[in-house]
């Protein structure tokens, strides 16, 4: 395969948001609203550098327990954000408010 079609792994960024923030997505397999929310997720958290953690129900049973109805779920710093379905800009506030 071509070097240029080739898919690079992303680099971790650094920036003032990364150190203060982590955002988990709490999902199961076989969820379109899960995949839906991952793309949101992966696309705010490589925008501003911020780690972000993928959680399965089915290999916790804490979370499925806690999350079954809700997911996907997004916690930032471990307090829950949202559910079902993931709004790109209010994640994004979210993230950055308190730098503003």
């Amino acid at each position: 395969m071509s070097p240029l079609f080739r898919r690079q792994p992303a680099r971790p960024q650094t920036s003032e948001y990364s150190e203060n923030h982590l955002v988990t997505l709490i999902r199961k397999p076989g969820c379109h609203l899960c995949d839906d929310a991952q793309l949101v997720v992966e696309k705010v958290c490589a925008e501003l550098g911020v780690p972000w953690e993928g959680k399965d129900i089915t290999e916790d049973r804490q979370l499925h327990d806690q999350y079954w109805e809700q997911i996907p779920v997004v916690l930032v710093d471990g307090r829950q954000h949202t559910f079902w379905r993931v709004n790109e800009e209010r994640l994004r506030k979210a993230l950055t408010d308190q730098y503003k």
